[in-house]
């Protein structure tokens, strides 16, 4: 019996284990706007994003929790049934899956323990801010990033072998 992707859920695991704790510390020590500057181009500021992504469709009547949790969850189970359909020798591709279920996950529990997303990382230079953002977000785009990288690699591989 060939071993699915299902074996990288612990990727997952780990990441809403790190993004929960994360985000834990800074409720419990930071007042919400409070910044600390740690860096010339970096704070940690805790905030709150009632939206998505750089707080898209924040502003709107509290409808966009259920949206953004909804969504959370069937992006994830689409996910994890990719991983039972996958080798788990797909070493990339699983783990994008883990990363990506992990962070959509890790901002559902917060979205829905809360009502809204607890962001700490804040970068900048001189006038110029980036979002605030978490632990859940770098998985994400971790996770999409390798996604990208396996696309890229598995199409020159494709190219190598027509040769």
């Amino acid at each position: 019996m060939k071993k699915t992707g299902l074996v990288w859920l612990w990727l997952s695991l780990v990441t809403i284990a790190a993004d929960l704790f994360s985000k834990y510390i800074v409720v419990q020590r930071f007042e919400l706007g409070e910044s600390i500057n740690i860096l010339p181009i970096f704070n940690l500021t805790y905030a709150r994003n009632y939206g998505a992504a750089f707080s898209f469709l924040a502003e709107h009547s509290g409808w966009q929790k259920y949206f953004f949790l909804g969504l959370a969850v069937v992006i994830s189970l689409a996910l994890v049934v990719m991983l039972f359909k996958n080798n788990a020798s797909q070493k990339l591709q699983n783990s994008a899956y883990g990363l990506i279920i992990g962070g959509a996950l890790g901002n559902a529990i917060d979205r829905a323990y809360h009502g809204y997303v607890v962001d700490f990382l804040h970068f900048y230079w001189d006038k110029y801010h980036y979002p605030v953002f978490n632990v859940a977000d770098i998985a994400i785009c971790v996770g999409a990033g390798l996604l990208i990288l396996e696309s890229i690699l598995d199409s020159r591989q494709k190219k190598k072998s027509e040769q």
